[in-house]
C-alpha cells in the first residue's frame, strides 16, 4: 500500500501540487497588485492548502474553534512538526491572518513573491532596528481581525519533540496588546519530517487543537513570561508523543 501512495504521490499529487502553486503564486501577485489584498492576500493561499491537503488524500481534524471571538485580532502560536504546518493551519484555521516567516522565504521563485504582495511579514534579525521594523509593520497589518501565526520554535523539529520557545512572538503580542492563541499540531511530523525534505514519509491524519487564547495581564516582561509559559503549557498539553 505505502509504494502504490508513493506511486500516486509522484505522478498525480506532485504535478498537481507544482502547478497549483505556480497559479496561486500569480493569483495572488496580481489580485494584490490591483488594490484586492483583503482578498487575494489570504483565500488563494488558503484554498491552495487545502488543494494539497485534498490532493494528497490527508484527513485533517480541527477542534476548538468555538474559542474564537469573531473579529478579534490574535497572535498565535503553534509547535512546528514539519512542512506540512503551513498547510493545516492555513487551509483549516479559518482566520484572516498573516504568517511570521523567515526572510529566506522571499527569495523562494514565485512563493516569495506572493508572500511579500499578501504583505505576510518576513523577519529580519540582523539588526536591533531591523526588528523594530518588523514591528511597526505588524502594527500596521493587525487590524480589523487580521491575526498572526508564529512558530516561536523558530525551526522545524528535527526529533517531533517540542523545542523551547523565542521571546520574539510574545514581545510582540505584549508591544500590541493581543491576546496569544496556542494551537497544537499533532501528525506532521509523520507525513514530512525535517530529516525527510525530498519526499513524504508516510500517510498520516493530521489534527489541529485551537487552545483558549491568553489575554494580557499588563505589559512588560512579566506579561511576556506568562503568555509564554501558559501557552507552551498549553500546546504541551494536546500534544501526542507518537505523532
Amino acid at each position: 500500500m505505502k509504494i502504490l501512495y508513493r506511486i500516486y504521490q509522484v505522478f498525480v499529487a506532485l504535478p498537481i501540487v507544482l502547478v497549483a502553486t505556480l497559479l496561486t503564486s500569480i493569483v495572488v501577485v496580481i489580485g494584490c497588485g490591483i488594490g484586492m489584498g483583503g482578498i487575494f492576500g489570504y483565500y488563494p493561499g488558503k484554498w491552495w492548502a487545502r488543494i494539497i491537503i485534498w490532493v494528497l488524500l490527508i484527513p485533517v481534524k480541527v477542534e476548538g474553534r468555538e474559542n474564537l471571538v469573531k473579529g478579534q485580532s490574535y497572535v498565535f502560536v503553534s509547535n512546528h512538526q514539519g512542512a506540512f504546518d503551513i498547510f493545516l493551519i492555513y487551509g483549516y484555521l479559518n482566520r484572516h491572518f498573516k504568517w511570521m516567516m523567515k526572510k529566506g522565504i522571499r527569495k523562494i521563485p514565485f512563493v516569495g513573491a506572493a508572500c511579500a504582495a499578501a504583505q505576510h511579514i518576513f523577519v529580519d534579525r540582523t539588526s536591533a532596528g531591523k526588528v523594530r521594523a518588523t514591528y511597526r509593520k505588524a502594527r500596521e497589518i493587525l487590524q480589523g481581525g487580521i491575526s498572526l501565526v508564529v512558530f516561536p520554535e523558530g525551526a522545524r523539529t528535527f526529533t517531533g519533540q517540542m523545542a523551547p520557545f523565542k521571546r520574539g512572538a510574545y514581545m510582540l503580542a505584549d508591544e500590541l496588546q493581543l491576546p496569544v492563541c496556542p494551537m497544537t499540531i499533532n501528525g506532521s511530523f509523520k507525513i514530512l519530517p525535517r530529516t525527510k525534505d525530498w519526499h513524504l514519509n508516510d500517510w498520516h491524519p493530521m489534527t489541529l487543537t485551537i487552545h483558549k487564547p491568553i489575554e494580557p495581564i499588563g505589559t512588560g516582561p512579566d506579561n511576556v513570561r506568562h503568555a509564554m509559559e501558559q501557552s507552551e503549557a498549553a500546546i504541551l498539553s494536546a500534544l501526542d508523543v507518537e505523532s
